[in-house]
Parts: structure tokens; sequence; C-alpha cells
């Protein structure tokens, strides 16, 4: 399969990259802004599973063709793209201002819209692509909200939305789209958002229902936003 991953320099993303590379039939793209981690996932994926994984140091907010043609173009086509990418502001209401909001939907939302828009064509060409967006619990509705975190939560839910449009616009062209809702994840977003909780469930545990949710679940599920919560502090 050929895989892209983006937010893949730390927690959930890199231990995605990985899970994903222990099979090395698996031709994987790795994006984030930081390139020495970038360089030190794509050291450990080929050391422990001798998969030569791509990288690209880009940011997401201002992603355009001409940043990603360039490895891009050695994949005929892209069967998963993962937006795992992600950005949190733990701030009240009433103190975030504009700027705030425009970063968090620039990352959260704005930059995965482009991203699809510029794979679009060759998740076309693959026999089975699959879109799997990565939510959150508090984008859900009718889950439990915290304070501090509403411009996070609101465009974990615009982003819930959007999974379940372009199921339906891409539908004809045999591309899935999925989005999965996370609840709480031991990882450097958690801590910013809950400083002294810790999660039962580690980025290492939730990689490999990731990447088995990418690799299959197209086959029976289209267009859902899915809780995948045991804990949401």
């Amino acid at each position: 399969m050929n895989i892209i991953v983006t937010g893949a320099s730390k927690g959930i993303g890199f231990d995605t990259v990985l899970e994903f590379s222990k099979d090395i039939s698996n031709n994987i793209i790795a994006l984030s802004r930081d390139k020495t981690k970038l360089q030190q996932l794509k050291d450990i994926c080929y050391s422990q599973h001798k998969n030569r994984i791509q990288i690209l140091s880009c940011d997401l907010t201002e992603i355009s063709k001409s940043t990603i043609n360039e490895v891009l173009e050695k994949f005929p086509h892209i069967d998963i793209l993962l937006n795992n990418a992600g950005l949190l502001i733990n701030k009240p209401f009433l103190d975030l201002d504009k700027s705030d909001w425009k970063e968090i939907y620039q990352v959260n939302l704005f930059g995965i819209v482009e991203l699809i828009k510029i794979i679009f064509p060759k998740l076309q060409k693959s026999m089975n692509a699959h879109i799997v967006n990565i939510g959150s619990i508090g984008g859900l509705q009718h889950t439990k909200k915290f304070r501090g975190l509403s411009a996070y939560a609101s465009s974990k839910a615009s982003l819930s939305s959007l999974t379940e449009c372009l199921a339906e616009e891409f539908s004809e062209f045999g591309i899935s789209c999925n989005c999965l809702c996370l609840g709480a994840i031991n990882t450097e977003m958690l801590t910013k958002a809950f400083p002294n909780y810790i999660a039962p469930v580690s980025s290492h545990e939730i990689s490999t229902y990731i990447c088995d949710f990418a690799k299959n679940a197209n086959k029976f599920i289209n267009g859902k936003s899915i809780p995948v919560s045991i804990s949401n502090p």
C-alpha cells in the first residue's frame, strides 16, 4: 500500500508510521514540520523493519502542490491518507482572540482540506482509497466538553462533518472517508489539555488500531465518525 501520514514526528503519527512500516510492502510518506524528528523516524523504520520511508518537512498551513509534488511523483497512486496532524489551544473562550481561531482551524481543518485536494488525483487512481481523519471525542455531539477547549473541539466537530460530506462526494470515485474520534491517549497534546491526567491508552497501542482501521475498515464503513474511547477526562 502507498500511505501518507501527517503529523508524523511525534505521538500517534510517529507510532502509526512505525506500525505501518512493519509491512515492508507498505510505501510510506511521513509529513511534519520537524525535519529532525522525521529523520529519526526514518532511521528507526529502516533499522527495525528495513522499510525505507519517504519523509517531507512541510507546514500544512502553507501546503501547496509544489511542496509535496517531488515526493508524490514517485507514487502512481495513494491508498491511504491519514490526516493526523492537529493543534490544541487550551484557553478560555473569552480569552481566545481571532488569531487563535485562525491558527487552530488552519491546522485542524483548512490544511486538511488543501492536502486532500492535492492528493485527490492520486487517491482516485487507487483501487480502494481510504481517507482517515483523526478527530476527537470532544468533537462529537452529546459528549462531555471541557473548559478551555472550545476552539479545539469545534474544529474537530467541523472535521467530523467534513468527513461525512467527502464520503458522499467521493463515493463515485471509489474513495472512502472516515473519522476516528479519539478519547484520551497519552500524548503531548493530552498533557497540554489535562496536565495532571494520565490516560489508560498509549500512542503505541492506539496506532495498531488505527493502522488496521485504515487498511480494512473501508470495506465495511464509509462516512462515519466513530468514537474510539475508554476514557474522556
